[in-house]
């Protein structure tokens, strides 16, 4: 299989997840498949995007998935490393959104298929049946998008109830970035599900939303020297809201959802006893301008060395995993692959997941251009108010790319920037 040069580099950094080289080859047909694909991305989908369905078998390419010996996690974390030395400056800290999305299925002998919370579904109940899957992702700003990016690397698949909790597994994600990236800072971001004493993760921090029913503490004071356990918090400061009315406020400029907006912001070091034990943090307290209540967002985070500006953005760009895991069950195709064995449901999702963070460095690295924009404004002039590329022009880039690297002969692996549109003039020819 021809590929370019820049995607070929890019999945060779995964070829020590493999033992043999047969298996690698197939993880690179398969990961260009479920790029080059616009139909559905199931087993068969994949190898026809990658024009092999004739050459290897359907039965070899599911075994990749359900046999074939290569773990998640190390594929995950070479692709965290690949995005953190390429997208992420050097003295930046490693920031971490962690949430869980459901991956709907049907059939009694899918693995691990329940029925269980789902965002998105309709209606009062908010109830799906299907895997439902916690989410590591790590955040990077891309020169040409003004909101931060999300690129998942890790995942956990929940087995039901009786077995480790999202936060739980949320947790073991986290200690994995941070044993991975040892010495630099990793700071860990969810919403108001996830806060737990198993998010007290060594040499990281998190920071989640605090309910409105949270109950918070003084810090704990000093020891006295008496006998007896020390006191392991302080005087009990109540509620968010209560905190509020006898707070500090002040007017403060942040940065968030790609604008810079006045706000009144208050922090209180306060201690979350029910959520985190005795371990200190703080309470950020944020009122918009214009508001009347006592305040509209409050959060807890374990870092005690920013300003509580900055854990305002940090939390913001906790948003950026929510349209991460929409581009991979809409425009990637994730989970359409209809599998049911213990392996290959536990790693099709991941594999999806990962290629559509792989989209995105490839772009990063070798496919962005300033005339992208200018060019889908061209082709579709109703999109009058487009300033930066999607993943939608990311993803038509590299199947572009793959498609002039085939047709190439002199050549292979070398794209020539003006076959398409050779081509396109010449068809525009013929039809005239």
């Amino acid at each position: 299989m021809i590929l370019p040069r820049s995607w070929a580099v890019v999945l060779e950094m995964f070829r020590p997840v493999f033992r043999r080289r047969g298996t690698f080859t197939l993880f690179t047909v398969l990961a260009t498949g479920m790029v080059a694909q616009i139909g559905r991305r199931t087993v068969v989908g994949m190898l026809s995007g990658a024009r092999m369905a004739g050459t290897i078998s359907f039965h070899a390419a599911c075994r990749f998935f359900s046999q074939a010996v290569w773990d998640v996690d190390r594929l995950g974390l070479i692709a965290a490393r690949l995005i953190v030395e390429r997208l992420v400056g050097e003295n930046e800290p490693i920031t971490v959104v962690v949430d869980d999305t459901l991956f709907k299925r049907w059939g009694r002998k899918v693995h691990h298929a329940f029925w269980t919370h789902d965002g998105a579904a309709q209606g009062g109940k908010g109830i799906a049946r299907g895997n439902r899957w916690v989410v590591a992702g790590i955040v990077v700003r891309l020169p040409f998008c003004t909101a931060p990016v999300c690129l998942p690397v890790l995942f956990r698949l929940w087995a039901g109830k009786g077995t480790a909790s999202p936060v739980e597994l949320a947790g073991e994600l986290l200690g994995l970035i941070a044993a991975q990236f040892g010495g630099r800072r990793v700071h860990g971001v969810g919403d108001a599900a996830y806060h737990g004493k198993p998010l007290l993760v060594p040499h990281t921090t998190w920071t989640t939303r605090l309910p409105a029913n949270a109950a918070l503490y003084d810090l704990a004071p000093p020891r006295t020297g008496r006998r007896g356990r020390p006191a392991l918090k302080g005087a009990r400061l109540g509620k968010p809201a209560a905190v509020a009315g006898g707070a500090n406020w002040k007017k403060v400029n942040v940065y968030r959802y790609g604008r810079t907006e006045s706000i009144r912001l208050a922090q209180v070091p306060c201690v979350w006893y029910g959520s985190f034990g005795n371990a200190a943090g703080r309470c950020v307290l944020v009122r918009e301008e214009d508001s009347t209540k006592p305040y509209d967002l409050a959060l807890f985070t374990m870092d005690e060395t920013v300003a509580a500006t900055e854990v305002v953005e940090r939390y913001a760009v906790r948003w950026s995993i929510e349209p991460s895991n929409a581009t991979g069950k809409q425009q990637m195709g994730v989970g359409q692959a209809r599998n049911r064995l213990r392996k290959a449901v536990e790693r099709t999702v991941p594999f999806g997941m990962l290629m559509q963070s792989m989209v995105i460095v490839w772009y990063a690295q070798h496919g962005y251009h300033p005339d992208d924009v200018l060019g889908r404004r061209l082709a579709e002039p109703w999109y009058d108010s487009k300033a930066e590329p999607s993943f939608e022009d990311m993803i038509a880039k590299l199947r572009r790319t793959l498609t002039t690297a085939r047709f190439n002969a002199d050549r292979p692996g070398h794209v020539d920037p003006d076959l398409l549109r050779d081509y396109a003039l010449a068809c525009a020819a013929a039809a005239a």
